[in-house]
């Protein structure tokens, strides 16, 4: 799929191409006989009653959806074991414990990782964009967290290239990065579009960077808020891209059209 004047795709990763938000929920609820997830786990091993193993779960994502992370003073490992390690004090009382909270985050990583897959159909619209386009994946986060999320679901076949904000100056929204994803390409911002589940960093990004267009990846069909960046597409599936893809052509198509019909008439 050529198309006049766009010639790159950047993909956003977790809850964009994969569902990170169903994977982290299945590696807290999961029961037997499927491995132990953290739940039954907290219930079976260490004897605690569903309500605080619960208890514990809900207050660990609330804390990973707050989550503030600096490189620089703690590595993602230690911090996200001392999201583990409140939870259970909050909700147990007693002395810390940072074995069983090392235990718990452990087991919901893993089992997380297990349930990331980039689906059939997500691959094969990816592979058909690619005859045409280039692509490239460009995900926020630790570098560590979003390169085994990469591994996990074997994305990096489709992509030309793949930018994780963690190893970079700054990340999503600033235009530094979107421009730097132009560089690995050799294309202009005006050549790209961007696609995403974030207004606040992959559209709000998208639109600082000056890039052709954004398109939102809306699951839930919400309105934004009016404060809300607004993109120029707005989608409630990733494999909708490819008919906004088909517009956006068939608009500049026909702008091209009207344009040579009134240098014609000039």
């Amino acid at each position: 799929m050529g198309l006049h004047g766009v010639k790159a795709v950047f993909f956003d990763l977790d809850n964009t191409l994969i569902d990170t938000a169903a994977a982290g929920r299945r590696a807290i609820e999961e029961r037997p006989p499927r491995p132990l997830q953290v739940i039954s786990a907290l219930q079976s091993k260490h004897h605690y009653g569903e309500g605080e193993a619960r208890a514990v779960c809900d207050k660990v994502q609330a804390k990973l959806l707050k989550e503030c992370h600096d490189p620089a003073k703690m590595c993602i490992t230690d911090l996200r074991i001392s999201h583990w390690e409140e939870a259970i004090q909050e909700t147990i009382g007693g002395e810390a414990n940072r074995d069983l909270a090392a235990e718990c985050y452990y087991l919901w990583k893993t089992t997380r990782l297990q349930h990331l897959t980039l689906a059939e159909d997500t691959r094969a619209m990816l592979t058909e964009l690619r005859k045409g386009l280039r692509l490239l994946l460009l995900t926020n986060g630790d570098r560590q967290t979003q390169r085994e999320k990469i591994e996990a679901c074997a994305c990096q076949p489709y992509f030309d290239a793949i930018v994780v904000g963690g190893e970079q100056k700054e990340e999503k929204p600033a235009p530094s990065i979107f421009h730097h994803c132009c560089d690995l390409l050799g294309v202009q911002p005006a050549e790209c579009v961007m696609v995403g589940d974030s207004l606040d960093t992959d559209i709000q990004g998208g639109l600082n960077a000056g890039l052709k267009a954004t398109v939102w990846l809306n699951k839930a069909m919400t309105a934004p808020v009016d404060t809300s960046p607004v993109p120029h597409y707005i989608i409630s599936s990733v494999l909708d891209l490819p008919a906004v893809l088909q517009k956006m052509e068939h608009n500049i198509n026909a702008k091209l059209g009207t344009d040579h019909m009134a240098s014609s008439n000039e």
